[in-house]
């Protein structure tokens, strides 16, 4: 099953040409989920050839509008394609208010169901779950309420092997094993009692994808970070400037690759570049100097896990 995801902007809070504001898009089987919102994410999505209408959920992660601001946007052109399937935001407290308030002046009336989910950005609690993933927050330590996500695939069952199935068996009976069940005995054939586990071979663990939004440096974080395949950690900044980075709740890029070594992270993806950085080989480099398998989150990249 697939467990992709796709950087949409990678830049901080000043404009820049050629790097947008934060979005990311998690593809997992059939599910697409949303992770912040900044200005123009809806022509990236396009841009991108991403259809808008398969979104299922928002997350926001805080209300700085280098990660929100082209949410309602968004909320808007869904309404006049004429989406009727449910969309469900989650974001801190604020968020609808912001967003009906928004509705309201500009008379505009979805023709689907929104349904808000307030986050308590200090907790580390599940805020979302279907049948493809659950997702927990992450406290993030920042100017105003801020949270990141943890993104748990929910776990798969074993896979038969077609070696191990005795023959004769019926599609109901595959569907039961399919499905975890063991099979009592057959007297009308014969056939002893089938066991799921003697027929199966285990799933491969769940994967894991960590959303660390704008942060001061958190060591804290990587106990619940432990072991995750895929983080993403801010790096506004370069190292020599971690006293900017700190008075302004940000961090470096080799703070940002102490966390994921700290956390025994399988991967890393920095990103949020302080415009005033025109090349980024020097995060890169900082960054890979601590932690190896550090990448850019940079627009366009697809990584699978």
């Amino acid at each position: 099953m697939t467990f992709e995801l796709q950087i949409l902007g990678s830049g901080s809070a000043t404009p820049m040409v050629g790097r947008h504001p934060t979005a990311q898009l998690l593809a997992v089987g059939e599910g697409r989920y949303l992770i912040d919102c900044g200005e123009g994410t809806q022509l990236r999505l396009l841009e991108q050839r991403r259809r808008l209408s398969s979104l299922r959920v928002i997350f926001i992660s805080h209300l700085h509008g280098d990660h929100y601001f082209g949410l309602f946007g968004l909320l808007s052109t869904l309404s006049l394609q004429g989406r009727q399937e449910p969309l469900t935001v989650v974001g801190p407290p604020g968020l609808e208010l912001v967003l009906t308030t928004q509705a309201l002046h500009s008379q505009m009336q979805p023709g689907y169901t929104i349904t808000f989910v307030p986050v308590d950005t200090e907790a580390h609690a599940v805020v979302y779950e279907d049948a493809l993933v659950r997702v927990s927050s992450l406290p993030m330590r920042h100017r105003i309420p801020c949270c990141g996500y943890l993104f748990e695939e929910q776990p798969r069952r074993n896979k038969l092997v077609k070696e191990r199935l005795p023959a004769g068996l019926s599609p109901t009976e595959l569907s039961q094993l399919a499905q975890g069940h063991d099979l009592p005995a057959d007297p009308a054939t014969g056939r002893p009692a089938l066991r799921h586990a003697d027929v199966s071979v285990p799933a491969p663990a769940p994967r894991r994808y960590a959303f660390c939004s704008d942060t001061v440096y958190q060591p804290s974080l990587a106990e619940l970070l432990h072991g995750v395949d895929l983080l993403y950690h801010e790096a506004t900044f370069l190292h020599d400037l971690r006293e900017r980075a700190a008075v302004t709740f940000h961090s470096t890029a080799r703070q940002a690759a102490e966390l994921a070594q700290a956390a025994e992270a399988q991967r890393l993806l920095i990103g949020h570049f302080s415009s005033r950085y025109k090349q980024l080989e020097g995060h890169l480099q900082e960054a890979q100097a601590v932690f190896a398998w550090t990448a850019l989150a940079t627009e366009g990249l697809v990584v699978s896990v």
